[in-house]
């Protein structure tokens, strides 16, 4: 008997700056495109560049969580500025979102092989 693992992709979008209500719309595109790709098991956004996020910016991550959610998709967030990280826990979306250290350790607790 044989048995087949199939691994679908986790895709990393890396927003640059300012997740606002000037660049939320192209951000929401974006997120939406990679979790409706059929090959995508989840997304994981990398908020290392990000300098300043609003209420369009977390809403834009909020529905991202909930369209992947919906899709039985997986939906992570990493490299949170210490802002950044505050902002989740005051409105305790921290407990909504998982939250890596940074894209390594995504990769490190999600790997088949150690």
């Amino acid at each position: 008997m044989q048995t087949l693992l199939a691994q679908k992709t986790i895709t990393v979008i890396r927003p640059l700056y300012h997740l606002n209500a000037a660049t939320s719309g192209e951000f929401g595109v974006q997120l939406t495109t990679a979790i409706c790709a059929p090959e995508v098991g989840g997304v994981l956004v990398d908020l290392g560049e990000v300098t300043f996020v609003d209420s369009a910016g977390l809403m834009a991550l909020i529905s991202g969580l909930k369209q992947a959610k919906k899709m039985g998709r997986r939906f992570s967030i990493c490299s949170l500025s210490p802002g950044m990280r505050m902002i989740l826990e005051l409105s305790q979306l921290d407990r909504a979102f998982e939250i890596f250290e940074n894209v390594e350790s995504f990769e490190a607790e999600n790997s088949c092989f150690s």
